[in-house]
């Protein structure tokens, strides 16, 4: 079948232009997302921290204290994380659903989207997303740590050979690779098939196996329509995540020179860095915010655009799933 990518892609970026609440809902949605971090850690040989000299004072005593109160730390630290990471999961999933509902109420025909209706309209929803993510999700992660194992597991018993220790690890390599080269392949399908089972659910109500029969349908019926929309979207996504990362560069690489250039004595230069870049944070977190949004207004104007024209009725919108 004929597909209208640029009418798709322009609808899309209409939508998120015009009804900027979804932004919001690009935002939310990225809270799942892998992010930044940047770390620095020096030892020093003294059983504990490793405290660099010259610094504050303050800083000193809480490097110290928090050595002397490990445990504590450790399990308020532990606990914050579990916390954050169950909120961040409710609101990236409360995000996404927002932005399908979003998308598919402006392409109905509706003039305006409130913030606080979409979120609660999306709640209902929230369980078989999750259930969905997790359906898929873990066997996909059991398969990566499976590879991973048997890669140590490879190296560990070349290391501990003989004469040749390292012709076992050689000899597995080859079969390391083409487990790795087929997993891409077959992540790429369980993605697709799972974004498809995910407008299934919030767009036709389904339940979460359902879902799935329903996204392997469209996205067999569909091949060549989603994995180019995929490649447009992978590159549009990427030239985003491009340009957000220049500033980082920008800004860090000179830091870490100065810093390295004075023998690791000034910290000057890398506390100027995160101040700055704790600044563009904000600036960088919407224009991830808007770009997701735009993604997921574009798969859901797809399956939209697929799977009608195959339907005679309309689609559902359920408020009460």
């Amino acid at each position: 079948m004929s597909f209208n990518f640029g009418g798709v892609l322009t609808r899309a970026w209409q939508i998120i232009w015009k009804h900027r609440v979804l932004w919001v809902f690009g935002i939310l949605a990225s809270c799942g997302r892998g992010g930044s971090s940047f770390n620095s850690s020096t030892s020093q040989g003294d059983g504990g921290f490793g405290v660099p000299p010259d610094l504050p004072p303050q800083v000193v005593q809480l490097l110290q204290a928090i050595q002397e109160n490990m445990t504590t730390f450790i399990t308020v630290g532990v606990t914050l994380v579990c916390l954050i990471w169950i909120v961040s999961i409710f609101l990236s999933t409360i995000g996404k659903i927002g932005l399908i509902r979003g998308t598919s109420q402006i392409d109905g025909g509706a003039q305006s989207l409130i913030f606080g209706q979409l979120f609660s309209e999306s709640t209902p929803y929230f369980w078989r997303i999750f259930g969905l993510s997790l359906l898929v999700g873990l066997p996909v992660v059991a398969v990566v740590v499976a590879v991973l194992i048997a890669g140590g597991a490879a190296l560990a018993i070349s290391a501990s050979g003989g004469d040749a220790p390292g012709i076992g690890f050689f000899a597995m390599l080859p079969v390391l690779i083409g487990c790795i080269c087929l997993l891409v392949p077959v992540m790429f399908v369980v993605g697709m098939v799972a974004r498809q089972a995910e407008n299934a659910i919030v767009l036709e109500g389904m339940s979460v196996l359902p879902a799935l029969s329903r996204g392997w349908e469209v996205f067999l019926k569909n091949l060549g329509p989603i994995i180019l929309m995929a490649i447009i979207l992978a590159i549009i996504g990427f030239a985003v995540g491009f340009v957000v990362a220049i500033p980082v560069f920008i800004v860090l690489v000179p830091a870490i020179f100065a810093f390295m250039g004075g023998e690791a004595q000034n910290w000057t230069p890398l506390i100027t860095a995160s101040v700055i870049l704790c600044l563009y944070a904000p600036i960088a977190l919407l224009i991830q915010g808007i770009a997701i949004a735009y993604t997921e207004s574009a798969w859901t104007l797809t399956y939209m655009r697929l799977t009608k024209p195959q339907d005679d009725a309309p689609i559902v919108l359920e408020a009460n799933a």
